[in-house]
Order: C-alpha cells, then sequence, then structure tokens
C-alpha cells in the first residue's frame, strides 16, 4: 500500500479546508482514512485531523499529496525541499512545483524560509548563500537558477475565513448573490478602506489598489472615482486605455462612447468623441503633460496626475490610439502591476473581467479583495480562476461607487466629531 499521513490544523472546519481535502482525495482516485480528529469548541479553539492518504503507487500518491499541500495539508516528519538546476533560460526541470497564490515556506537544509513574493501560477527559487526563496514566473528563470520540484519540503498557508461577526470577509462564507445587503457590505467595504488608508498615511505602507473598466465612465461613476482618489483612498490604479479615454472623453465632451452621460442619450458625431479625446493627448504628448498645460483640469487621470498616484493602463487588441501613456508590452505591463500590488492591503476591482482576473493572478491571496460587477458571473469566474480570498457585490457599478463615497464622507465626519 503506497501511504502517507497528513495534518490538517487550525480552522479546518469554517474554511471548507476538511471537506476540500476529502473532495480532492476521492476526485484524484485515492482514498483516505481518518485516524484522529479534535474539533475545536469554542470560536478561538482550532481544530485538528490527522489523515492516512492511499494511493495507488508513489507517483499517484505524491500527485494527490501535491495538490493536499496547496490546500493547505503538512506532512509530518517534512524532509528538505527537492531542487533542481534550470538547464537552460526559460526552461524548467521536469516535475517543477507549481505555486499557489498563498504563503509559502519551504524546508532548506532543515531550515524553514519564507518564500517571497507569492503568486499563483510560478515556480520557487532558491538561493543557498543567502538561505532565501522567490517565486518567479518561467520567464525570469535563468540557466543554472535552483527551481523547486516534487511535493517535499513545502508548506503552504491559507488565509483564514475571520470568525468575529460583523466583520467585512465574513461575507466570504456565503454564495455569490444579487441579493445581499448592498448598503450594509458598502459601509464595511468603506470602514476597511478607512482603516488602511489611516494606516498608509501614518507608516507609508500597505494602500489600496483600484482595477477599473470603462463602464465606470458609461455609469457616471467618474466623478465618484476622481473623488476617491483625491481623498486619498487609491494608491495605485490598473486600468485599460479605455478607461483613461472614455475619463478624458467625459471631461472634454460631456459624453462616454458618445452618450451623453448627464441625459443618457447619444450626442451627433459622439462616435468620434474618443478618437477626438485620445487625439488631444497626442497633441499634448502625454496625459501628464495634458494636465501641466491645462488641456485636463478635472477627472480620475487628472486626480492621479495631481495626487502623483501611479497608474497602469495596459494595452489591448481592441485599443484605438492608443493613449501615449498605454502599456503596449503586455509583459512589462504585468511586471509593473506585479511590483505596484506585492505591498498593498487591498484590491478593489470594478466592472472588468479580464482586468480582475489578471491582477488576481498576479498578487498573493492575503490581500483583501472586492469584485464589483453587475454580473454574478463575473465574479464567479475570478473566484474560480484561483482568487479564492474575493469577495462579491453584484450591483451597478456607478451606483455602488457613488454610495461608497458617500458613506466615506460620513464616516471621515463621524471620525472627526471622535477626535
Amino acid at each position: 500500500m503506497f501511504a502517507r499521513e497528513i495534518e490538517l490544523k487550525g480552522h479546518i472546519i469554517d474554511n471548507l479546508i476538511l471537506p476540500r481535502v476529502f473532495d480532492t482525495i476521492l476526485e484524484l482516485g485515492g482514498d483516505y482514512k481518518v485516524l484522529e480528529f479534535d474539533i475545536g469548541k469554542r470560536k478561538t479553539d482550532i481544530s485538528y485531523a490527522r489523515i492516512l492518504v492511499i494511493g495507488k503507487d508513489q507517483a499517484h500518491l505524491d500527485k494527490i499529496l501535491e495538490e493536499l499541500q496547496n490546500i493547505g495539508a503538512e506532512i509530518p516528519e517534512v524532509e528538505d525541499v527537492e531542487v533542481k538546476r534550470a538547464e537552460r533560460d526559460m526552461v524548467l526541470p521536469d516535475g517543477f512545483y507549481s505555486t499557489t497564490n498563498h504563503p509559502t515556506y519551504i524546508k532548506y537544509k532543515g531550515q524553514w524560509i519564507e518564500v517571497e513574493k507569492p503568486k499563483m501560477d510560478g515556480v520557487i527559487v532558491v538561493y543557498p548563500e543567502k538561505m532565501r526563496a522567490e517565486t518567479k514566473v518561467i520567464r525570469e528563470v535563468k540557466k543554472g537558477d535552483l527551481v523547486v520540484v516534487g511535493h517535499k519540503g513545502i508548506r503552504v498557508m491559507p488565509p483564514e475565513r475571520p470568525r468575529e461577526k460583523g466583520q467585512l470577509f465574513e461575507f466570504m462564507k456565503s454564495e455569490v448573490s444579487a441579493e445581499k445587503p448592498k448598503e450594509a457590505i458598502i459601509k464595511k467595504i468603506a470602514r476597511e478602506m478607512y482603516k488602511i488608508r489611516e494606516e498608509y498615511r501614518k507608516t507609508g505602507k500597505g494602500g489600496i489598489v483600484v482595477v477599473a473598466g470603462p463602464a465606470v465612465i458609461h455609469t457616471g461613476g467618474g466623478p465618484a472615482l476622481a473623488k476617491l482618489i483625491r481623498m486619498g483612498y487609491v494608491q495605485a490604479l490598473f486600468a485599460g486605455n479605455a478607461l483613461a479615454t472614455h475619463d478624458i472623453e467625459s471631461v472634454l465632451y460631456g459624453t462616454s462612447l458618445g452618450v451623453n452621460i448627464s441625459t443618457g442619450k447619444p450626442v451627433l458625431g459622439g462616435h468620434k468623441h474618443h478618437l477626438y479625446a485620445i487625439n488631444t493627448i497626442m497633441k499634448a504628448g502625454s496625459i501628464r503633460e495634458a494636465v501641466e498645460q491645462g488641456v485636463i483640469k478635472k477627472g480620475i487621470m487628472y486626480e492621479c496626475i495631481k495626487n502623483n498616484v501611479p497608474y497602469v493602463l495596459a494595452g489591448s487588441i481592441r485599443d484605438d490610439g492608443p493613449l501615449p501613456d498605454v502599456i503596449t508590452d503586455v509583459v512589462e505591463a504585468q511586471d509593473r502591476m506585479r511590483e505596484l500590488l506585492l505591498d498593498k492591503k487591498m484590491v478593489l476591482m470594478m466592472s472588468t473581467l479580464l482586468h480582475s482576473i489578471a491582477t488576481g493572478n498576479l498578487m498573493p491571496s492575503y490581500i483583501k479583495t472586492i469584485c464589483v460587477d453587475i454580473n454574478s458571473d463575473a465574479v464567479t469566474k475570478l473566484m474560480d480562476r484561483g482568487t479564492s480570498q474575493a469577495i462579491g457585490v453584484v450591483t451597478d457599478v456607478g451606483v455602488f461607487i457613488n454610495c461608497l463615497v458617500e458613506e466615506l464622507e460620513r464616516l471621515e465626519k463621524e471620525k472627526g466629531r471622535d477626535d
């Protein structure tokens, strides 16, 4: 019999780790025996399970164990991690370990080392001389790099859901639904954002990334997002050419995609406005230069420039223009986004499915993630692609962001009175 014991520790029932372990073993054609199970009785108590995992052969067992580690299982009497050298640049050794977006540790030379820069779908490269390890994407691997292979000596730590009532992320416990109480959720999001902003102002660390699609402009949410930036709640903005173009179009012409934002009616010749907007920025040289020249006097991109908020406008095959600020090299855009993400405390994703999934693929699971979209499928797809820490708010993004800003203003007045 090919078998190995695993251990599960923590709030393994509330966090659904235990049923996921059972499901994974059976889905992969394995079997199991529960050897020990101790359920925590109080909220502060942790639970413990010791399970014998059974495979058809060693390779089959290894496959099951690797998947279980990604969920958070630990293997007692852990051996040192196995490493092999990359034979060429961007070529990985056979059997390489594919990373999750959870905090990960490896045991190397008898010592547990935290893996830096966690992200999903990468590999772990070990630097023996410095006793450190780092997650890298395939294109970053160089000939001779020590790459982790197999599943030995690896410990994955999925984030646990809060057990205290009233916390924002207890909403993770329920399915994505349009029937969740929007006002209550927005209040919780606002309190969390306020706390993060105050911490950022004191320490210069953490902060919030906003990922936004052009629907923010189309639905009339542009001024609210601009205000959010001005109020100090945005430390980086991720978008595409469309958001910036339609933001500038709305500032110059009062339209978005040729539709008057105030009346919701198409404007004669309005279909050209986004091209006029791009051409205006081309003449100025860049968005920054357009702001400095007084061509652009308000809006989302204006507030980014005036408040020194970095932004990444990632190009697409669909782009008109694009604007001179758009990064058309997707690898460069990806690297810049990941660089800005690593130290953040929250990501707020609004009505941009592909950009949200891309951002989710780049960041660690411990970053609080909120996805707002009128389509519940967008939130579900984001979570299905590995961003399991996300909570979804199914609503019109224009309504959401205006309500969010109102709640933040109310909260600031309340805090001001308390001070």
